[in-house]
């Protein structure tokens, strides 16, 4: 069998309430493209984008969630094997940034301790924002998390955030935490047996 040709898989994913940016963040830094109209994602989407950190080829799989609450309990099931989360709010919405909590309390049950999160802030090229830099810097670091501010529409901060998980997903080699043999680089993760959260 041919050998793949990257160093390792990392598997992403983006939740929070539906509306906030997740499908836009994930289409801008896959594709870079934005548009103003977007349909709403049903369950999960999914797309592949090959990165390179230090000579090493990194495949991420990053799932994009549905916020709608008739979709969490298929969201829980792509949990498992995740190593890391983007939990996003939009700025302009308070009621995104209150629910914030909820979210991260679906993760904390299914996901690994070693997981790497970070909280984000979309919609940051929006002027009637609702919610403050100050706010979000607070919650992160009582979540100890990082925080970043985005904009998918100008592509604000978007390749530095998931930059950011993939190195230190690498840097703390979460991949052999949550896959207790370790990453087998011959092998898609798809293919590996995983824990039920």
């Amino acid at each position: 069998m041919e050998s793949p040709n990257y160093d390792y898989v990392f598997k992403l994913l983006i939740i929070g309430d539906s509306g906030v940016g997740k499908s836009c963040l994930l289409m801008r830094y896959v594709e870079n493209e934005f548009s103003e109209f977007h349909l709403a994602t049903i369950g999960i989407d999914f797309k592949v984008k090959m990165i390179e950190l230090d000579d090493q080829k990194i495949k991420l799989q990053i799932w994009d969630s549905a916020g709608q609450e008739r979709f969490k309990t298929i969201t829980k099931t792509y949990f498992r094997g995740a190593m890391g989360i983007i939990l996003a709010y939009d700025c302009t919405s308070r009621e995104s940034f209150a629910n914030v909590t909820n979210w991260a309390a679906q993760f904390e049950h299914c996901t690994n301790p070693h997981t790497v999160k970070v909280l984000i802030s979309n919609k940051n090229d929006c002027e009637n924002k609702e919610v403050s830099k100050e706010e979000g810097l607070k919650l992160a670091r009582d979540m100890d998390i990082g925080f970043f501010e985005t904009s998918a529409k100008t592509g604000e901060n978007v390749e530095d955030v998931f930059e950011h998980l993939a190195k230190e997903i690498r840097d703390k080699e979460v991949y052999k935490h949550i896959n207790e043999s370790g990453i087998n680089l011959n092998t898609s993760f798809a293919s590996q047996k995983k824990k039920c959260c």
